[in-house]
């Protein structure tokens, strides 16, 4: 894990208070939460020299104790910490995911501060909470924020603003403290090991992770994981029938793979759960080339594939009753004298053919063929995951995650779990004037519906190749990738969609008969 290392320990202010002793930890910063309120009404915060400080910030416009605002301050020999790091949530009405939100940025400010040691102090408000999941969810929303905030892109550059292993401490400021607490904070941390992974895979440039290294990190993370992996070459590809990955990947020098993922949580059951992930290492256009403005970007239109990563090396570490095989068919999409062309009809692993109108609506076709393959390797349920479309973000910007169905109870089933995750999910309509615009005169169906509706239209044709699977596909176009920082996802890769897909396999794993 990227956290293992880590030396963390829990304990209660107040029961220390009470045996007159005090524990012997030693930090650099202490981080406390201020309620807005009871800031803007004047009562007592932590000590008052600190607090007429903070207030002065207030008055001129530095500080509001809002969600996402922190500030530091030295703790002036008052406390046993160098810094104070204050960070602003709302204790009434609470809400997990501003708390989430407000522990990652103490995260930030704790990453700016090269904090190799600190404590958390969790107020008292929280200690009892039976919101939105009780204590359990608060304190895997607590470690999900601190972790994910404190991420950096792991470039040589970066290199020197990581934090070493710090020793943390999770100090409740009330007797709150339960083994609720602790257990949601280390799945707090297992889930954001799984999303920073993801990540780091997003933001690997596209000389380093082309399809065959990504076929090598699916066999080194089923070593680490205990997960099974299968791997087809572009020989083996040909062989099976895979025409649109290898169409797709025809015009690069870097052959295609088709990536197979299999954990097993549930052996006597045959009902398995796919995944399947768009994993184009780097996207041109091909023939239908992009703009040159911003192509640096379509290093992570494999974002889709990372996020199925992500929640593979997850859904590991949890151990969790269920089974899945996840998919991810590996490609770039390159043009050259051997590349795909438009007007091309193209005969998919299922045996439908495609006509071919834009080179650069190349993630469907690869996951035509990753569906299949997941309902050959046994798939009962599918949900895919991809960077699929601009078209999304005319709808939805860069916040929220455009989904589409064939089946109503999997799709709330996905919903219910983007918001106890805090990820933004709308759902897009399927109705079957929609269906119609991928109609072809040639082919079975064309890859391209015009210029509306082009989310919609991309969703519905791998639909298509759902068969008769209950299919849920995840257009994360607009949000895998973020050009500045923005709460918890930094700049680069977001590694979007991994604790919307956990807390699904959560709930699968708790509900299994």
């Amino acid at each position: 894990m990227l956290w293992s290392g880590w030396q963390i320990q829990f304990s209660s202010a107040e029961a220390e208070s009470s045996a007159g002793e005090r524990s012997d930890f030693t930090a650099e910063a202490l981080v406390v939460f201020i309620d807005h309120s009871a800031f803007h009404e004047g009562k007592p915060l932590l000590h008052s020299a600190l607090d007429e400080t903070l207030r002065d910030w207030s008055r001129r416009g530095a500080f509001d104790a809002k969600p996402g605002e922190t500030a530091v301050l030295p703790a002036m020999g008052v406390l046993p910490a160098r810094y104070v790091v204050f960070t602003g949530y709302h204790a009434s009405p609470w809400s997990i995911k501003e708390f989430r939100i407000a522990a990652g940025a103490a995260g930030k400010a704790l990453l700016h501060l090269k904090a190799e040691s600190f404590t958390f102090r969790i107020p008292a408000t929280m200690g009892s909470t039976e919101q939105q999941g009780g204590p359990r969810n608060a304190g895997a929303a607590a470690a999900e924020g601190l972790l994910l905030g404190m991420y950096t892109r792991n470039t040589s550059a970066s290199e020197g603003r990581r934090l070493p292993k710090p020793s943390v401490r999770f100090e409740f400021e009330s007797e709150g403290y339960s083994e609720e607490w602790e257990e949601g904070f280390l799945q707090g941390i297992r889930t954001a090991d799984a999303v920073c992974y993801a990540r780091e895979l997003t933001n690997l440039p596209a000389n380093r992770l082309t399809p065959e290294a990504f076929a090598d990190e699916g066999e080194a993370l089923a070593r680490a994981t205990g997960l099974e992996c299968r791997i087809y070459d572009e020989k083996q590809a040909a062989e099976a029938g895979m025409g649109g990955l290898l169409a797709v990947g025809m015009g690069s020098a870097k052959p295609p793979r088709m990536i197979v993922l299999r954990y097993r949580g549930r052996p006597e059951s045959n009902d398995w759960l796919g995944l399947i992930g768009k994993g184009v290492t780097f996207d041109t256009g091909g023939i239908n080339v992009k703009p040159w403005q911003g192509m640096e970007e379509f290093i992570s239109d494999m974002g889709g594939a990372a996020a199925v990563f992500g929640t593979m090396r997850g859904l590991a570490s949890r151990k969790l009753r269920v089974n899945v095989v996840a998919v991810v068919p590996a490609a770039e999409n390159m043009p050259s004298g051997s590349a795909y062309k438009p007007g091309d009809v193209i005969t998919t692993y299922s045996g439908r053919t495609v006509e071919v109108l834009n080179t650069d609506a190349e993630g469907r076709i690869i996951l035509a063929d990753g569906l299949t393959t997941a309902i050959r390797e046994g798939a009962t349920r599918l949900v895919d995951v991809a960077t699929l479309t601009g078209a999304v973000m005319h709808a939805l910007g860069d916040v929220t995650s455009g989904v589409i169905t064939n089946d109503e109870p999997l799709l709330q089933q996905i919903l219910q779990a983007s918001q106890r995750a805090g990820e933004y999910l709308w759902p897009l309509p399927a109705h079957p004037e929609y269906k119609r615009m991928l109609r072809s005169e040639v082919a079975d169906l064309k890859n391209h519906g015009g210029t509306w509706g082009g989310a919609i239209a991309g969703g519905l044709f791998i639909g298509a190749f759902a068969e008769d699977r209950p299919w849920v596909h995840i257009d994360i176009g607009g949000t895998a990738w973020m050009w500045s920082d923005r709460d918890l996802e930094p700049k680069g890769g977001t590694g979007v969609m991994v604790r919307t897909l956990l807390e699904w396999l959560e709930n699968e794993s708790s509900t299994a008969q």
